[in-house]
């Protein structure tokens, strides 16, 4: 026996399914508000029980950018790299936030759908699958920028090689003959932060030198954590000669727990940051830090999503990026005062 292949659902069936009108379907295409919640609702899971795909309109000429927070250099580099592909393209750069929640409210994905946009990029975000099914219902792709956590298999994301970042900074720390090295991570949730301290670890371990728990701290990717953090490994009877922050802007922060405290950089204290943000450059002493290609980052993800809504053959939703980080060093860290520290 032979089954038949189902016929693409049409917004007629769609309509008819949920006991609606056709135009109140549309409408809930578009984003629009003026449709009751409940029946919101059942239309949307219709959509994704039929598998419905939108065809035949054009998108506006618009490019989401969404952000769960934007109040830091780190964010400025990453619109810098997405203005870059849009202005190519002819499109408008859409910014919000998610008001520091990891997936973004449904105010927001209705605000994409009544715009139409062309494409959505998530950084540090995901979303859950009744929102994927939204915007695949309307066929407007996403990727994302740094992912947070898992993502299933069929999500673009673009991303650094945070391991060998960790690595690479904790190695140069060794090199110089640092042995008490503390580390500063992100917050405990974060793929990019775990992966940040799995290689401060690793260059530990291959130089053959003891995990010591009481030399991590972590906290938000803030100065104030930053300084937080560096007071308290500062503060130990023995102290590190030498701290790997998890980010630039907690590196800034050590800079300030290291002179509340009298200490020199780097004649005492070694610091290393993560990012390279230009702040690392002009700061005093220079920032020796782990670059990340933030810029190259959100261009590379703004690429695939445009890529995906032309429907060109060589990008798949199930696209897999990571961009090489570099240590880059400056004038932050040197040998330790006393040999063997």
């Amino acid at each position: 026996m032979t089954s038949v292949a189902r016929e693409p659902a049409t917004l007629t069936d769609i309509a008819r399914a949920a006991g609606v009108s056709a135009p109140t379907v549309s409408k809930v295409l578009n984003g629009r508000a003026d449709v009751a919640a409940a029946t919101r609702e059942r239309v949307e899971a219709l959509l994704l029980e039929y598998g419905y795909r939108r065809r035949g309109l054009h998108a506006a000429p618009l490019l989401d950018l969404v952000f769960h927070e934007l109040e830091s250099a780190w964010a400025m580099e990453v619109i810098r790299g997405a203005e870059q592909v849009a202005h190519a393209e002819g499109l408008s750069l859409v910014l919000s936030q998610s008001a520091g929640r990891i997936t973004p409210g449904q105010s927001w994905l209705d605000g994409v759908l009544a715009r139409r946009s062309a494409g959505v990029l998530l950084v540090l975000s995901k979303l859950g699958p009744a929102q994927r099914a939204q915007l695949a219902a309307r066929d407007i792709p996403f990727a994302v920028i740094d992912p947070v956590g898992d993502l299933d298999p069929d999500v673009p994301a673009v991303g650094a090689t945070n391991w060998q970042g960790g690595l690479a900074a904790t190695r140069h720390l060794i090199e110089l003959g640092h042995r008490r090295i503390g580390v500063i991570a992100g917050p405990e949730h974060m793929l990019c932060s775990r992966a940040r301290v799995d290689g401060y670890r690793a260059a530990l371990e291959t130089a053959g030198l003891r995990f010591d728990p009481a030399l991590v701290r972590s906290g938000p990717f803030h100065d104030e954590a930053g300084s937080e953090c560096g007071r308290q490994l500062l503060r130990l009877a023995d102290r590190p000669t030498a701290v790997f922050a998890g980010n630039d802007l907690q590196a800034l922060g050590v800079y300030r727990a290291a002179r509340e405290l009298g200490l020199r950089i780097p004649e005492d204290l070694s610091v290393v940051g993560f990012d390279d943000l230009p702040a690392a450059r002009w700061v005093g002493p220079a920032l020796t830090t782990v670059r990340q290609p933030l810029t190259e980052m959100a261009a590379t993800a703004a690429r695939i999503v445009l890529g995906l809504a032309a429907g060109r053959d060589r990008v798949s939703a199930a696209t897999r990026v990571e961009l090489a980080t570099e240590l880059i060093v400056r004038s932050s860290t040197a040998a330790p005062c006393r040999p063997g520290d």
